[in-house]
């Protein structure tokens, strides 16, 4: 008798603050959103239960900085008509893009915009993508659309066996635009143009296949354009092929460093080198198409590398290679982004060495030897770079400006 008054009590009390407890901003919820794997799951791991599961995996492909990941969690996620869907439908994963197992499959996966959602057989094979941010009712709409493997997997397909036909060449291509996979993108840029190096450049459509999405220094539209460039600037103007031509090889020159995981126990840093024979291959390259700024590819690979490995006398060294030679011209703002690597840990050695090249700046400057810069490409500066390379000497000695 007294347990069930009590049973009729304790019913009676749940009754009473259930209406409270499910109110707007309560800790207690019986609506329930997108349930993701703990943090830490890899890939392969998310595979294995989708595989067990019968189902597909999605993939939040995230970063801590961006605003629209953000937002996707405050804002979608929590749904209860998202979470319905997505979780008898998937195998759901967040992984941070920066994270030291994310960075890898990044690159891997070609993610180059956040958000990225990524949809997965459960074999882990992509079937298709989504990017950026979306409200509920159209981001379960885009799902159904995306998770029915009729866009880039069958077109991928038919491109691994060998399928060439131009209109699907296109079709393919603007498929792999659509989800940011300039790798792949690339690939099918080349056979678009494979042996219209020289006629390219008279037809709008293949011009435009070049610009977006040739990426590699190596192909032949690439290269001959290097040699021959006149066709393509009468089409569009010099400057934007000048662009084009840096970029590709500026970008090309960033890969040759080669991101690992540490292998120092207990150590959590990544470890930094050279893919030296990318790196001869590229430099070789440059030498082939007789670029006449060759060493700023070189030497700035270099840069970069001491850098990353905080090698601060390489460092050092390098970029006065580069002030020293007369084929290069570091402009005031490059100076200043070179100075940036320096925190206050770092040894005043360094600081010191930094600042007696800055001062050789200013002095030129100072002495009529050089003007000072005043635009960043079509950038105007707010005040010349003599007074910001004198803030900059100062702030290496921690002094404020105005002190």
């Amino acid at each position: 008798m007294k347990n069930n008054l009590f049973f009729k009590l304790t019913l009676l009390s749940l009754l009473y603050i259930l209406p409270s407890l499910l109110r707007e901003g309560s800790g207690v919820s019986l609506a329930q959103g997108v349930i993701f794997e703990p943090e830490g799951t890899t890939l392969e791991q998310a595979a294995v239960k989708a595989q067990a599961e019968n189902k597909l995996i999605f993939l939040d492909c995230y970063t801590t900085w961006c605003g629209p990941c953000k937002k996707m969690v405050r804002e979608t996620f929590p749904q209860e008509s998202v979470g319905a869907y997505m979780n008898a439908k998937f195998v759901n994963l967040k992984i941070d893009m920066e994270s030291a197992y994310g960075a890898p499959l990044a690159k891997k996966l070609q993610v180059q915009a956040y958000p990225t959602f990524v949809i997965f057989t459960a074999n882990a094979e992509e079937i298709n993508r989504i990017l950026g941010y979306h409200d509920a009712e159209s981001f379960i709409k885009v799902l159904e659309e995306k998770s029915q493997d009729n866009s880039s997997g069958p077109l991928q397909q038919r491109w691994r066996s060998g399928d060439r036909d131009p209109q699907f060449l296109m079709e393919y291509l603007q498929t792999l635009n659509a989800s940011y996979k300039a790798d792949e993108a690339n690939d099918v840029a080349e056979a678009i143009l494979d042996g219209k190096e020289e006629t390219f450049a008279a037809d709008s459509t293949l011009r435009m296949v070049f610009m977006r999405n040739i990426t590699n220094p190596f192909a032949k539209s690439f290269t001959y354009t290097v040699q021959h460039p006149q066709t393509l600037m009468d089409a569009i103007g010099e400057f934007p092929v000048q662009m084009k031509l840096a970029n590709v090889m500026s970008a090309y020159q960033r890969q040759l460093i080669v991101e690992s995981e540490a292998t120092v126990p207990g150590a959590s840093a990544p470890v930094f080198s050279l893919d030296q024979e990318k790196y001869d291959r590229f430099s070789n390259l440059l030498d082939s198409l007789q670029i006449q700024n060759a060493d700023h590819y070189r030497l700035m690979t270099l840069i970069t590398l001491a850098e990353k490995q905080k090698d601060w006398t390489s460092y050092l060294n390098n970029i006065r290679k580069y002030m020293a030679n007369p084929a290069l011209d570091a402009d005031d703002m490059q100076l200043a982004r070179w100075t940036k690597a320096f925190t206050p840990d770092t040894d005043k050695l360094y600081k010191t060495q930094m600042q007696a090249i800055l001062r050789k700046r200013l002095s030129d400057i100072r002495e009529g030897k050089r003007e000072p810069q005043t635009r960043v490409g079509n950038m105007k500066l707010s005040r010349p770079t003599d007074e910001l390379l004198e803030m900059i000497i100062n702030a290496l000695d921690g002094k404020m400006p105005g002190q």
